[in-house]
């Protein structure tokens, strides 16, 4: 086969029998609730923080 050429066998898709079982339920450990976080640190302290993290990438 030249450059750029396929052979149209190896395009072909095999099929399987292979069977998944249940299907996932993406909701089943979904929780209502509500999050607080108490933090001494200022918000200048915690920016500042965040921009030497990114200086050391």
């Amino acid at each position: 086969m030249g450059f750029g050429s396929y052979d149209e066998s190896e395009q072909q898709q095999g099929t399987t029998d292979e069977d998944d079982g249940e299907a996932v339920n993406v909701h089943e450990h979904d929780h209502d609730g509500q999050l607080t976080v108490e933090s001494d640190a200022s918000t200048d302290e915690l920016i500042s923080q965040l921009g030497e993290m990114k200086d050391d990438e």
